[in-house]
């Protein structure tokens, strides 16, 4: 029941993150009607329902005609599936806590969904939700570990602290990577996300989570090479490999409870 609720809710978000995507690229208000990017009449509210619309307007605008992108519907049906999973593992309608916990994921996911369809739509990462995402990452963790904080086992028991190490890690990393490159092979802007990948999963499932994003944007590249939609002096946006690690990273192991016993003797 709580699932289709969020799965629900989730559909309805990522509708509102594919109209963020696009007014933060031509620096418009998110508030107000959305509008055809082709003809730039108003959507009425019966053929702006997410998934239904799509697919009842046959892809094509009522006005113009003209074809409305797949990113709409794939934003707005994945942004489902991961607010279905929050509400799966995450949340309890009985334990205070977790409302507060998928309240942050669902935040999370959704800014982390914005970054992944803008670098890949614009090959930049949209810097204003990355501190949005960043700050609301420590406002969380300061809030978790004084909540759960246990004196004996130190600051190195918490959130922060493991977060911060992570993010450092992970930073150092990407920002050899951007120097000896001189921006090629990755831009700044990836190893400042770089650093909210590790801040927000932690020491050391960051060193798992960029392994997973390398693995990640490697398939894809070869996938888009054997489709001949890239070539090899084509450039791919990181970003949203890096964001798809970060979510398999939290979610994955609620699912498998064996992977987290994994990564404890692996690490």
């Amino acid at each position: 029941m709580f699932t289709l609720i969020f799965f629900i809710f989730g559909l309805i978000i990522g509708s509102f993150l594919n109209v963020l995507v696009y007014r933060l690229n031509v620096a418009e208000s998110i508030l107000g009607r959305s509008a055809c990017p082709h003809c730039k009449n108003k959507i009425c509210w019966y053929d702006n329902i997410p998934l239904f619309s799509f697919i009842l307007l046959k892809m094509k605008c009522r006005d113009c005609q003209k074809k409305i992108s797949w990113q709409y519907p794939l934003v707005e049906f994945f942004t489902g599936v991961v607010f279905a999973l929050v509400g799966a593992y995450f949340f309890s309608p009985f334990d205070p806590q977790s409302w507060i916990m998928s309240t942050y994921y669902l935040a999370l996911f959704s800014m982390l969904m914005v970054i992944f369809v803008y670098d890949w739509k614009f090959m930049e990462i949209p810097m204003i939700i990355f501190w949005i995402a960043l700050g609301t990452s420590l406002a969380y963790y300061l809030f978790s570990d004084w909540i759960n904080f246990i004196p004996e086992l130190g600051i190195f028991n918490l959130s922060v602290f493991s977060g911060l190490i992570g993010g450092l890690i992970a930073f150092l990393f990407f920002f050899i990577l951007v120097s000896v490159s001189k921006e090629k092979w990755m831009g700044m802007g990836d190893a400042y996300l770089a650093f909210l990948a590790g801040f927000v999963v932690g020491y050391p499932k960051i060193i798992f989570t960029l392994v997973l994003s390398f693995f990640i944007g490697s398939v894809c590249s070869i996938i888009l090479l054997a489709a001949k939609k890239k070539t090899m002096k084509s450039q791919v946006p990181f970003a949203p490999f890096l964001v798809s690690a970060m979510i398999f990273m939290i979610i994955l192991p609620e699912i498998f409870p064996a992977l987290k016993y994994w990564l404890m003797m692996m690490f």
